[in-house]
């Protein structure tokens, strides 16, 4: 009766739970209309212009579908109606935890706290949206049970280590957790959704075609191990697929102008950390770099934050503001040239600890 349908233009007419309607409403979900699903890369491609929002919703979607071929084709699997939400809630929300321009702001946060990964923040960002807005009651009505279910959405958010500690909210359907964040091979609906998202809004053609790949996904034992597999004759589809992504980051993600501007940002928001003050109270304030440690003021920050360095009228950020002022204008950083980085060369550099490597 409270679904409700959007038309989306990747999947076409999506048809949401009552329960993750009411997830989308929350201040938590919408800020991610306000993050860049592609950060500097629109400054870059003018279509890029599509937001951590819809891919949300689009991969909440597909994990829908994924999990509902396996329930109608594989009776022996036991799944759920609890299952099959959970799974849904959990490709819904692997997001929340973005910040600012998507992976730049991690590269940010990086700086002073290596280990944090944004999600790291989704799954904090998901207690506070369920705490804050009523969720958790409305969970329960819909014959969740907490809090194993909480834990067991937040498992899948993360990611299940195929080396790891057994998972606690479904110990013994491991196979779940490779639908949203797959840590085993990489093949999963996140993967699905922002592939074929970025392709469209970049104006670039991929031929992975994932509705099949759902068609023939299957669960199997290997190595004594559940685990979604599918057929031989889908590997040319496969190959689609990280050929697709292979494309994407040689002509946009690692873009030389779009890495350019994503560094010109970077050390904008260097300069700007102490000095940009994100309120969490009426009477307190913290810098950017701390907004980690407080989901309130987490949820404030957005690509925002970008033109309230450009345009405060704090001295104390005039630095910043010269950099940014230098994108606005197109006036970036000279790209001076590039190189293949053997195997020798990345183990040296690894140990130097002092140059960025980025892989395809």
């Amino acid at each position: 009766m409270n679904s409700k349908v959007f038309n989306d233009p990747i999947h076409g007419t999506i048809l949401l739970h009552p329960l993750l309607v009411k997830i989308i409403d929350t201040p938590h979900f919408q800020r991610l209309r306000y993050i860049k699903q592609l950060g500097g890369c629109y400054f870059v491609y003018p279509g890029a212009s599509h937001n951590r929002f819809e891919h949300s919703i689009g991969v909440a979607h597909l994990a829908g579908k994924l999990v509902k071929a396996l329930q109608s084709k594989q009776t022996e699997l036991n799944i759920t109606e609890r299952d099959v939400l959970c799974v849904q809630i959990a490709g819904l929300c692997h997001d929340l935890g973005h910040g600012p321009f998507s992976h730049l702001f991690e590269t940010f946060i990086h700086k002073t706290s290596p280990e944090w990964k944004h999600e790291t923040a989704s799954k904090e960002m998901f207690d506070d949206m369920v705490e804050h807005n009523g969720i958790q009651e409305i969970m329960m009505e819909h014959e969740l049970v907490l809090p194993i279910d909480m834990t067991f959405i937040k498992e899948m958010i993360k990611g299940l280590s195929p080396d790891g500690l057994p998972p606690v909210g479904r110990p013994d359907k491991r196979f779940l957790y490779d639908i949203v964040a797959n840590k085993r091979n990489g093949i999963d609906v996140d993967k699905f959704d922002y592939l074929a998202r970025d392709a469209h809004y970049l104006g670039i053609k991929g031929g992975f075609d994932h509705l099949r790949f759902i068609q023939f996904a299957r669960v199997c034992r290997v190595d004594t191990i559940q685990q979604i597999c599918t057929r031989d004759k889908e590997v040319d589809n496969l190959y689609d697929l990280f050929h697709l992504r292979y494309l994407l980051h040689r002509r946009a993600y690692q873009h030389k102008v779009n890495k350019i501007i994503e560094s010109m940002i970077l050390e904008a928001f260097e300069k700007a950390d102490e000095h940009i003050q994100i309120k969490v109270s009426e009477t307190e304030t913290i810098p950017l770099h701390e907004v980690i440690n407080n989901m309130d003021a987490y949820t404030k920050l957005t690509d925002d934050v970008f033109g309230q360095i450009l345009n405060s009228p704090k001295v104390e950020l005039a630095e910043a503001q010269k950099i940014l002022k230098m994108i606005v204008h197109r006036q970036h950083y000279k790209f001076l040239g590039e190189t293949k980085v053997t195997e020798a060369m990345q183990s040296e550099m690894m140990k130097k600890n002092d140059v960025e490597v980025r892989f395809l």
